[in-house]
């Protein structure tokens, strides 16, 4: 099932990505962001479960920001598998 999600204080402005019926992630684009980094990200975490991946990236932060595209990621992992 695709998923879309909307970020908050981070360069990126959309999140894409699929889970599959074992909540496995696939297919992860970023609308904005750094282009190169986050789709080391999508490259990084194909096939490896949701919750493996939110529990690895959440609290990551950019720079001053109490946030980054990594921790919006988490934050979309989670309420997609809630």
């Amino acid at each position: 099932m695709e998923h879309h999600f909307k970020t908050k204080g981070v360069c990126a402005r959309e999140i894409h990505f699929e889970l599959d019926g074992e909540n496995k992630v696939h297919n992860v684009r970023f609308d904005g962001g750094c282009n190169g980094n986050l789709k080391a990200i999508g490259l990084l975490v194909e096939g490896l479960p949701a919750s493996e991946v939110a529990e690895k990236l959440k609290g990551n932060i950019c720079g001053v920001r109490s946030t980054s595209c990594a921790d919006q990621f988490a934050k979309a992992l989670l309420e997609a598998t809630a």
